[in-house]
């Protein structure tokens, strides 16, 4: 895959409990990890609390896009790093690289504390290579207070009413641009037929026309401004409109939606293995994972996690109390491998067009 942007946002609160993370204990010897994630997808205070209940030392460097951190990692060959964020799909090309180490299952007994299903995704079934962090869908983000009628379709967006045209935005990355096309066109978000390719491809230069941007960044600000009145989103980040204007609402529309997967590799090339799969055992624990999903405001795929969250939590933001079983039945964004050329042709080709 390919592309992903920084879908993260600066962090709601500033502290992990340090109780939290006595799952592990403290190893003789320190070591120096160095963890590459996006900015604010951890709790600031993670590594220290991490040191406090392991004696192992790290620093965290923000990466902004996975294509960032690919292109880092590839050049070294994977040197410089010990655990890194990634996307599913880029987690793959990881894997295909032979840049990623094998996960110890017995050095993350926290694993047991993930749902099943995700220990059958299909990019990495029986984690193998890649440890699930967050995961979620990408659905329509909108104003319900300013539009008239609630979307259910793709073809609201690609297609917008009068009323909608010039108030509404897409993401700009490849491969979640595309499979806004793609699902609406009934299509997998992995096809690599060159003629449904194209219908996509005529399909999205149709839509550009209405719309008022492509933006990953700040759709949600717009929503809540009134400058925009539905987007494309991601649910968590439709959670921080929802967070600020509760009149905001997220839905799936009734052609489906992408299952996107964040993920933790450990790099073969990493000279602290051990301490990489403490670390990984770490943010599994369920009570630091359940800060990521309050403060981050993505599910996480940590059942005892998921069940902690307050009532009210969930009630203000109904996409997270997505049951799991239903969130699992949409498609996996994969690596495409050749074909990612074609998927980066098209979506210049899109964004070129007038």
């Amino acid at each position: 895959m390919i592309a992903t942007s920084p879908r993260r946002r600066a962090l709601k609160v500033s502290s992990i409990a340090l109780g939290l993370a006595l799952a592990l204990s403290a190893p003789a010897m320190a070591a120096d990890l160095v963890i590459s994630n996006w900015d604010g997808y951890m709790a600031p205070d993670a590594m220290a609390a991490f040191k406090t209940a392991t004696g192992v030392s790290g620093e965290v460097v923000v990466h902004a896009t996975n294509e960032e951190i690919m292109g880092k990692l590839i050049a070294a060959g994977g040197k410089g790093y010990d655990v890194v964020f990634v996307s599913s799909p880029f987690a793959e090309v990881l894997n295909k690289l032979g840049l990623t180490e094998p996960m110890d299952h017995a050095k993350i007994p926290n694993l047991a504390n993930l749902y099943p299903e995700a220990t059958k995704l299909p990019h990495d079934v029986g984690n193998s290579f890649s440890v699930p962090y967050t995961w979620g869908t990408t659905g329509l983000c909108y104003r319900s207070d300013l539009v008239k009628t609630a979307p259910t379709s793709w073809s609201d967006l690609l297609a917008p009413s009068d009323a909608l045209k010039g108030k509404t935005t897409m993401l700009a990355t490849d491969r979640w641009l595309l499979a806004a096309g793609q699902l609406d066109k009934g299509f997998s978000v992995n096809e690599t037929d060159p003629a449904k390719m194209a219908e996509v491809k005529d399909l999205l230069i149709s839509a550009k026309k209405t719309l008022l941007a492509y933006d990953d960044t700040t759709f949600y600000s717009k929503l809540v401004s009134g400058e925009a009145l539905m987007v494309q989103a991601w649910d968590g980040w439709c959670n921080y409109g929802i967070a600020e204007k509760p009149e905001i609402k997220y839905v799936i529309p009734k052609e489906g939606s992408d299952l996107w997967v964040d993920t933790m590799v450990v790099m073969k090339a990493s000279e602290h293995k051990d301490d990489a799969f403490k670390f990984i055992n770490f943010m599994l624990d369920a009570k630091n994972h359940a800060w990521a999903a309050q403060n981050i405001d993505y599910k996480v795929p940590n059942k005892p996690a998921m069940e902690s969250l307050p009532a009210d939590f969930l009630a203000k933001f109904p996409n997270m109390a997505m049951p799991v079983a239903d969130l699992v039945k949409f498609e996996q964004l994969r690596d495409v491998g050749e074909a990612q050329r074609d998927y980066s042709k098209i979506v210049s080709e899109i964004k070129a067009a007038q």
